[in-house]
């Protein structure tokens, strides 16, 4: 009997370590090109697809093979996209005009613009509620949107400056407000804020994914961490260093691993122990600039873009300008013998 229990402890043991160890690497590249910056980066996975924000467009993308779908254009400002399938729509917000364009899910072609808001970023649709929200940095704001009829409901001041943001599918939805380091929760039916928490030692957290089952938050931080909210109980429970000029984050429930994208190239992976409990399984090494990701949780890949960049300006501060025509997408995933 003692033989039995401790082959039965060691094959446990051998399995999480199997687990949170897994390396992870870059099994595809995909040559995209087209000019113009870039931002979020969001799976659709009903459909195999991903939308880019490019600039003055967003690029649709067959996730499987890099092949371009198709684009949705006249945009001024491309940042963020949110699909409402129930209603057949897509929104992409267009942060120079201030404002949100909705489009078909199946055509791409642009329904109608919606009045926004001053430096309209990123933006969710919530199921609950049926609703969708932006998330307007400089005007403090989130806007509030009808999917289906595609206006304007109302404006929620959220009292700091939003980045990133996800629904829960509960009617709440979370948003990171850098400017002040703390996460609002915003409830999704009255359109009002219900609450909000610092996310110290975490600041100017921008990126954000939600581990729904355990009702955990990971809020991505330019101070170099993801800390990790309990977002129940509205309070950081975990913090775990990552890479520096973080700008995407994601959680697949699956393998228990978090990922922060950071732009100084690398992708952060992360392994929850337990809801409280994280430890940095590896640093996965990506092009300069691959700071946008997106998390397919139905084939547990990670996709990250970037560019080629030509030389510094002269005195070696910043970055280099994007080379035209070398957009790429990649595609990082466990090595076989990590499934």
């Amino acid at each position: 009997m003692r033989n039995t229990g401790l082959v039965l402890t060691l094959a446990i043991v051998t399995s999480l370590l199997a687990q949170s160890s897994s390396s992870y690497r870059v099994t595809h590249t995909y040559t995209l090109g087209g000019d113009g910056s870039w931002d979020y980066v969001v799976p659709d996975p009903p459909h195999h697809r991903l939308f880019i924000a490019r600039q003055t467009r967003v690029m649709v993308v067959d996730e499987d093979n890099g092949t371009l779908l198709g684009e949705v254009t006249g945009i001024q400002g491309a940042h963020g996209t949110a699909v409402a399938e129930v209603t057949g729509h897509g929104f992409a917000t267009s942060g120079n005009d201030q404002s949100v364009v909705m489009f078909d899910l199946k055509t791409f072609k642009v329904l109608g613009r919606i009045p926004a808001a001053e430096d309209a970023d990123a933006i969710v649709f919530d199921p609950a509620s049926n609703r969708v929200f932006t998330l307007n940095g400089d005007a403090h704001s989130s806007t509030v949107i009808d999917p289906k009829a595609g206006t304007l409901i109302t404006n929620i001041p959220l009292g700091g400056k939003p980045e990133y943001g996800a629904s829960a599918g509960d009617g709440k939805v979370y948003a990171n407000l850098t400017d002040i380091s703390e996460v609002v929760e915003i409830d999704a039916k009255t359109a009002t804020v219900a609450r909000r928490w610092s996310t110290a030692p975490c600041k100017q957290p921008v990126s954000m994914a939600l581990d729904t089952a355990h009702h955990r938050l990971f809020s991505g931080c330019r101070s170099g961490v993801m800390a990790v909210s309990d977002y129940q109980a509205g309070k950081v429970v975990a913090t775990v260093p990552i890479g520096t000029g973080v700008d995407g984050a994601g959680y697949d429930e699956a393998s228990g691993n978090a990922f922060a994208s950071n732009a100084n190239g690398m992708l952060t992976v992360i392994h929850q122990d337990s809801p409280d409990q994280y430890h940095v399984v590896e640093n996965v090494e990506t092009p300069q600039g691959a700071r946008n990701m997106g998390l397919d949780p139905t084939n547990h890949r990670v996709y990250v873009v970037s560019a080629k960049f030509g030389p510094a300006p002269s005195g070696g501060r910043g970055r280099g300008p994007v080379l035209p025509g070398t957009f790429n997408l990649m595609v990082i995933e466990r090595d076989s013998a990590g499934h």
